[in-house]
C-alpha cells in the first residue's frame, strides 16, 4: 500500500510579510497613463483636448480630470477677471455664469462645462460699451478693492435676469453668496436696483 505524501499547510502570512509584500507592489512603475505636454512643457494626465467655449470663443486646452473651471480659465485660457478668493466656494469672487446660471467656479470640474455657454466678467461688455450692471457698479461706487467686484457683477447680472431684484432685502438675500471685505454692500444693492430698472 502506497502512502502519499500530505502537503503541509501554507504558513500565515506575518504583518512583516504584508509589508515588505506591499512595499514591493509600490515600487512597481506604475502603468503608463496617457500624457501629453502643456503649454509650459509639463505632462498632462488625461482626456486631451478639452473644449471650453467661453464669451463666445472655443478654447481646446490639455486639461487633467481634476482641474477646476477656475483654474482653466485663469491659468490655461488666460483670463484672469475671474477671481480666485477663498477656493472653496464661500466668497463668490470666482462667480461665472454657465448656460446663463450663476456657478462658483471654483467648485466645478472644467471637463463637466464642455458644451456648455461659459460667460466671464470680461464678456460682458460689447466693444467700448459697458453692461448696464457694470455701469450701474461704477455709478453707486459699488466697489472699494475691486477683487470681489467681477464675481458680485456676475451674480448681478443673474441676479437681475432671475427677476430677483424687486427691493433691497430681496437683493441682499439672492446676492448673499458673495462677500465683500469691504463692505460695500449698500452700494452693490444701489447698483443692482438701478441695473435691474434699466433692464426690466
Amino acid at each position: 500500500m502506497s502512502s502519499t505524501a500530505i502537503p503541509s499547510p501554507e504558513p500565515e502570512p506575518t504583518r512583516r510579510a504584508v509589508i515588505k509584500a506591499g512595499a514591493a507592489i509600490a515600487a512597481l512603475p506604475a502603468a503608463p497613463s496617457r500624457t501629453c505636454p502643456d503649454q509650459a512643457g509639463k505632462p498632462v494626465k488625461g482626456p486631451g483636448r478639452v473644449p471650453l467655449t467661453v464669451n463666445g470663443v472655443t478654447y481646446e486646452r490639455l486639461l487633467e480630470p481634476r482641474v477646476s473651471l477656475l483654474d482653466a480659465l485663469r491659468e490655461s485660457i488666460g483670463l484672469t477677471g475671474t477671481k480666485k478668493g477663498c477656493d472653496r466656494g464661500e466668497c463668490g469672487a470666482c462667480t461665472v455664469l454657465v448656460d446663463g446660471r450663476r456657478i462658483k467656479s471654483c467648485l466645478t470640474l472644467a471637463i463637466m462645462q464642455q458644451d456648455r455657454d461659459i460667460t466671464t466678467v470680461e464678456g460682458l461688455a460689447r466693444g467700448e460699451e459697458l453692461h448696464p450692471v457694470q455701469r450701474a457698479f461704477i455709478d453707486q461706487d459699488g466697489l472699494q478693492c475691486g477683487f470681489c467686484t467681477p464675481g458680485q457683477i456676475m451674480s448681478a447680472v443673474a441676479c437681475t435676469a432671475e427677476g430677483h431684484a424687486g427691493d433691497d432685502a430681496e437683493v441682499r438675500e439672492w446676492m448673499s453668496g458673495n462677500l465683500c471685505r469691504c463692505s460695500c454692500y449698500p452700494n452693490i444693492v444701489a447698483a443692482v436696483r438701478q441695473a435691474a430698472g434699466e433692464l426690466s
